[in-house]
């Protein structure tokens, strides 16, 4: 009753200021943009780690020095930071997802949804990014440094771990923290194969409602402050992980 009191208020204030927000107090509308708010979060709490582990491998595999390693994964980097991630998303769903539909004997028992489409497709795309700063970090690392670990018997694998990798996690931080806003604006494109995120929600509002610069302000909104939380942690963690007199 009293949350039904406050979208009552919500609406008739929003109302003299001639935005439209009636669907709040219908239960069908409401339930679907809320829905969507809710994926829009779940999948950026997935592609947060998933872009960043796999991120990490693919840098790894780039410094490896081994072709068998480095080939594929420069090869996959090349084709994913130069091409749209709608064309990559729709290349995914209609193209490999029918193939493992035929594999499997029909899409009925194809077990990747949309959903997983979306958190694959945007994971790795910035995955991709994120090695590229990564490999830049870790080839940024002084020579002298490495000859250091490696005088006190570092093996190549140690060298990478213990010491690259730090360094070069901390070098590539604000190119990192740019790509994980940019991945936050690219769950949008989850809604060109119907998943059910924010923008796909409110599409599904406004062409009942009419109401598209209502809902639009509310996005803006949304995924600014989303953004600006990740800046601004991003930028603590910078400071926290500051090497004292390595200039980062």
């Amino acid at each position: 009753m009293w949350n039904s009191g406050i979208t009552s208020l919500f609406v008739d204030l929003t109302n003299r200021l001639g935005l439209n927000y009636e669907f709040l107090a219908t239960g069908y509308e409401a339930e679907i943009w809320r829905d969507g708010f809710i994926t829009t979060l779940y999948l950026i709490a997935l592609l947060i780690p998933v872009s960043l582990i796999a991120g990490l491998l693919f840098a790894a595999c780039l410094t490896s020095g081994r072709l068998w390693l480095s080939a594929p994964v420069r090869a996959f980097v090349e084709i994913t930071r130069n091409t749209p991630t709608l064309v990559q998303l729709m290349f995914s769903f209609l193209v490999l997802n029918t193939f493992v539909s035929n594999l499997v004997g029909g899409a009925q028992n194809n077990p990747l949804t949309p959903f997983f489409w979306v958190v694959a497709v945007v994971g790795l795309h910035i995955a991709a990014l994120h090695a590229e700063a990564i490999r830049a970090g870790i080839e940024a690392v002084p020579a002298s440094t490495v000859e250091a670990a490696r005088g006190i018997g570092f093996s190549k694998l140690q060298i990478l771990r213990y010491v690259e990798i730090p360094l070069a996690f901390r070098a590539s931080l604000p190119a990192m923290i740019n790509n994980l806003i940019n991945l936050v604006k690219l769950t949008t494109v989850g809604n060109a194969i119907a998943v059910s995120e924010i923008t796909y929600a409110s599409i599904m509002v406004w062409t009942q409602r009419d109401n598209v610069l209502s809902l639009m302000i509310v996005i803006l909104l949304f995924f600014s402050i989303i953004n600006l939380v990740i800046a601004r942690v991003g930028l603590w963690v910078e400071r926290k992980l500051a090497v004292p007199g390595y200039g980062l």
